[in-house]
């Protein structure tokens, strides 16, 4: 048998992130000194013209944020994040705009790049773009403003109409006390959204907020309110990038989400953050009887990751839902998963991740279930799988069941494994080249969370994949 030379091992290639990349410049901006004074949190809430009830919200947070610990027996290290060196507040002098042309070109441009005003066109009810502390644009479709749909800053919500249902519901899912991040959120947090659905109504396209993080040395900390009333129905994306820097960055933004007695709520997140992010984002959903909370997220970016979507299922027969893939790369530390807790009878949870790892990324699968004594016949089932493209990755699932209801069912299984030879020669031959036939193993086991996701996000989240995937034959 004639001898064959061994094909060499290439390494896999970090992910050419070429379309989020790209930085401007930040001349002409507005920046805050780095650090955290109580004098930078009076300057943020001066600015913005806020409440008084809003400033002692931030100094109360701020006293909260210096007295807390740093988490130091959790997850991934942070030592190299240092707030000392992170300015909370950087914005173009712009003013939010309701048309794309309204917008500064350069910031525009970001946005255009991204596609964002394509998408928004082509199928979404309503959209947000941050760039970096400030809403830039925001604009809804008139036919969902006739439905009495609201979905504006939420900075400026706070000096309308519903300025006293912001308040009630303000950080009382995520209070400050909660660990030391809130704390910070409450503190500094700065744009992000406000979304009010009515009773009964159903919002027929998804309305979308888009976070871009272009300052080097900075942080991002908008706050997110979604109100769904009893009956209603709303679709909501998150999508978030910034370009690479050789100092670290922050992330600390806020989600909660109330969902009313028969509403559905899904929340998709597509988040491509730069490698020398620190994402420490906290996201929180309360669902009332008969309520569906349904997460979708696709974690593809940062050096180092918290994000556990939490579900509080209060009422009888709520559900929670949740889709989730992690991908982890060279240098990349992702800690991600979720949490549930089941306080109503006859809920049920449905959990279901996968992870991916390369080039020595690390990705950690955290879950916790916790039934309460209420929760009669509640059940929950949670599955992960985990796949490892190389020898030097690595992936571990750490389930909590905390179970006190004895007519509950709760379910977990956890798979970790590597792409199969065998399947990778039947594909080539078919006819395909080695990258290729990994490429399409890694496509397919993304596939239940790409299927979840509008067409544009698929595609997008199918596209990372590829590129991370290109020159990784071993």
């Amino acid at each position: 048998m004639a001898e064959t030379t061994p094909r060499p091992r290439a390494e896999v290639a970090d992910l050419d992130r070429s379309i989020y990349d790209f930085k401007k410049s930040e001349e002409g901006y507005e920046r805050f000194a780095d650090g955290l004074t109580p004098e930078i949190v009076e300057a943020i809430s001066a600015k913005k013209d806020e409440p008084a009830w809003m400033l002692e919200l931030r100094l109360r947070s701020l006293e909260i944020y210096h007295r807390t610990a740093m988490p130091s027996n959790w997850g991934p290290s942070i030592e190299g994040l240092d707030m000392d060196h992170i300015s909370t507040y950087v914005a173009p002098k712009t003013e939010q705009a309701q048309s794309w042309d309204d917008v500064p070109e350069e910031v525009r441009d970001t946005f255009e790049r991204l596609g964002i005003p394509q998408a928004e066109r082509a199928y979404l009810a309503g959209v947000g773009a941050q760039y970096d502390s400030e809403l830039v644009y925001h604009n809804m479709q008139e036919s969902a403003s006739k439905m009495g749909v609201v979905y504006s800053g939420i900075e400026e919500a706070l000096h309308g109409e519903y300025a006293d249902l912001i308040r009630e519901k303000f950080m009382t899912l995520i209070p400050p006390t909660d660990h030391k991040f809130a704390a910070l959120h409450g503190a500094v947090w700065s744009g992000g959204s406000f979304v009010y659905v009515p009773a009964g109504v159903t919002v027929e396209y998804p309305l979308q907020s888009y976070f871009r993080l272009n300052a080097k040395g900075a942080g991002q900390f908008e706050h997110t309110l979604i109100i769904v009333e009893p009956g209603a129905d709303l679709h909501f994306i998150e999508g978030c990038s910034a370009p690479k820097y050789n100092v670290a960055n922050l992330h600390a933004g806020a989600v909660e989400l109330f969902v009313g007695k028969g509403a559905r709520l899904r929340y998709s997140t597509i988040e491509n953050w730069s490698k020398n992010m620190y994402n420490l984002n906290t996201k929180r959903a309360r669902v009332e009887e008969d309520g569906v909370m349904e997460w979708v997220s696709g974690s593809f970016g940062s050096h180092v990751g918290y994000l556990y979507p939490t579900t509080q299922l209060v009422g009888d027969r709520s559900t929670c839902e949740y889709t989730g893939i992690t991908f982890a790369g060279a240098t990349q530390n992702l800690d991600t998963g979720t949490k549930v807790i089941m306080g109503g009878a006859d809920t049920t949870a449905s959990i279901s991740a996968k992870s991916i790892s390369k080039g020595g990324g690390i990705s950690t699968f955290r879950s916790s279930v916790v039934v309460g004594p209420k929760a009669e016949r509640a059940k929950a089932n949670v599955s992960c799988s985990s796949l490892m493209l190389d020898d030097i990755s690595r992936s571990d699932t750490i389930p909590a069941m905390d179970v006190r209801c004895a007519s509950a069912q709760v379910g977990h299984e956890a798979t970790i494994g590597r792409i199969s030879d065998d399947t990778v020669l039947y594909l080539m031959s078919r006819g395909m080249t080695e990258e290729e036939a990994r490429t399409a193993v890694v496509n397919g086991f993304a596939n239940p969370i790409s299927k979840e996701l509008p067409m544009e996000y698929a595609v997008e989240m199918n596209n990372l994949i590829k590129l991370e995937m290109e020159g990784a034959i071993g």
